[in-house]
């Protein structure tokens, strides 16, 4: 197996903990779905939240879907202005099989906008960039 890193992002409504924690949720489950992951594979992650962003931790819903001994590190983004906000990213380190081309970054809600060259098709059935599902 070889560690491999991978990518994610999602747009939040507001700055409140609960939103935090229910969208960072969403995106470290949907990091795990799509590349196939058990809790085992996951070795680290680097979550980073924007400046306007400060009343949860990412980590916390990270360790509540189950990722309790997991390394893990917040921090705020750099504020470069007129930059997307509302914005909370990660980079996991992962063991896995799969050739780094093969490695599914998640962009999630508004972030699409932030990486559209990683945005893959989805397939039919499966949860699409935004939680949209994929139908044909």
């Amino acid at each position: 197996m070889a560690v491999r890193a991978v990518r994610g992002a999602v747009q939040v409504d507001r700055d409140d903990p609960d939103v935090i924690f229910d969208e960072t949720c969403s995106l470290v489950l949907e990091v795990i779905r799509r590349n196939d992951l058990a809790l085992d594979d996951i070795i680290s992650i680097f979550f980073t939240m924007t400046p306007d962003l400060a009343s949860g931790f990412p980590a916390a819903a990270a360790r509540a879907v189950g990722l309790t001994d997991v390394p893990m590190l917040c921090a705020t983004e750099i504020g470069v202005p007129n930059s997307m906000e509302r914005v909370v990213r990660l980079l996991a380190h992962i063991q896995t099989d799969r050739p780094p081309a093969m490695v599914e970054h998640v962009y999630l809600r508004g972030a699409v906008k932030l990486r559209p060259d990683l945005v893959r098709e989805r397939r039919p059935g499966t949860r699409g960039p935004g939680g949209s599902t994929a139908t044909g």
